[in-house]
């Protein structure tokens, strides 16, 4: 069984309702929670370009260290209405929603650990700890999270993986709009004089290879809309994708070649593309030699686990940080089945997560 105290923290907090961009209410439930034991949490300005209706939670022990624990407070899904079950092992939701792991058991871990040291009153190293907005849509709160010039190490409690596991490479992933300008015509009277915008993306498309290219990288086509009557030769067309790969020139070259087939094709038919990209996170690769590495791989086998090194399809908050200079990597806290409403967690994986917390920041 966990920590009765950490379980007690996670129902709390993952009944809380936050999905991306309106975290408000968890970010309250935090600031309360450390209010009751008399310490302060600062709101910094990042909601101004999250589009958040609160900012990241930045707590401090001491100066704030040279290194950060991060989890993120909103939720992919609707926790409203959530009943949590347990289980011989685990915590899992009615079925009918999500549990809300994702990410309240990071949250919850946190919590607990501030909690424990301050009450406890255990010496631990300077360290920061950060609660992100918008993780889940465009990791607007890590991106912009305002930290200070200290900071060189990130630990991010996020992953699915069970702990012993972490993310030190993580691919990247840019989004990408093509506008398609053919020209309106009268489908019925006159079809000849009209340029077809329709056609000229699904030719395109069809020249694109979708899904797995190779091992780490994939394209997307996610999204199509145009025309304005049946009676009417469509004028313009809207493409939006996405192309990921674990390598910055390898993505680039990729969408390099989706603009060509694009314009080329376009040309073909006497219309034009429009092709715009943008960065929704980039790459990251935490290798054996750096600090960061040694550091989390020690700290996992003196908690008695065996360190596994893995690769993320998916984006994080330790994206944003590696982004900005500061190795960090994303740990395997065993939030299971995420974003369904089968997610759920072993009681053993919430007690080994604090322990990880805990073995980082003592001294």
């Amino acid at each position: 069984m966990a920590d009765q105290r950490l379980l007690e923290i996670f129902i709390e907090c993952a009944s809380i309702e936050g999905l991306s961009q309106r975290e408000k209410p968890v970010a309250t439930y935090i600031k309360k929670f450390l209010s009751a034991i008399g310490e302060k949490i600062i709101s910094d300005n990042s909601g101004k370009y999250s589009g958040s209706n609160t900012g990241n939670l930045i707590w401090k022990h001491g100066s704030g260290g040279n290194f950060i624990l991060l989890s993120h407070m909103d939720t992919a899904r609707s926790t409203k209405n959530l009943k949590t079950v347990f289980k011989k092992d685990r915590i899992t939701s009615d079925g009918k929603t999500v549990l809300g792991v994702d990410n309240r058991a990071g949250i919850a871990v946190l919590l607990r650990l501030i909690e424990k040291i301050i009450k406890e009153k255990i010496s631990v190293n300077d360290f920061t700890i950060a609660f992100t907005t918008c993780e889940e849509t465009s990791l607007g709160g890590s991106k912009n999270l305002e930290l200070n010039g200290e900071i060189k190490y990130g630990f991010v409690f996020d992953s699915y993986l069970r702990p012993g596991a972490f993310i030190n490479e993580s691919i990247g992933a840019a989004s990408f709009d093509v506008l398609i300008t053919g020209k309106a015509a009268h489908s019925g009277i006159a079809p000849e004089k009209g340029i077809n915008a329709i056609m000229i993306a699904s030719e395109a498309i069809s020249q694109i290879k979708i899904g797995s290219l190779d091992q780490h990288s994939s394209v997307n086509i996610g999204l199509i809309s145009g025309g304005s009557a049946v009676n009417v030769i469509p004028e313009s067309t809207f493409v939006r994708g996405e192309v990921r790969s674990n390598k910055n020139d390898v993505l680039k070259k990729i969408l390099e070649e989706i603009n060509n087939i694009f314009q080329r094709t376009a040309k073909k038919f006497g219309g034009s593309s429009e092709f715009h990209y943008n960065w929704d996170f980039k790459p990251y690769l935490i290798k054996e030699t750096d600090d960061i590495y040694k550091i989390i791989t020690g700290t996992l086998k003196t908690v008695g686990l065996k360190p596994k090194p893995s690769i993320s399809k998916g984006g994080s908050d330790a994206n944003s940080l590696n982004e900005r200079h500061i190795h960090a990597v994303n740990l395997g806290i065993g939030a299971q089945n995420p974003h369904s409403n089968e997610e759920f967690i072993l009681f053993e994986d919430l007690n080994k997560s604090l322990e990880i917390a805990y073995q980082l920041v003592k001294v």
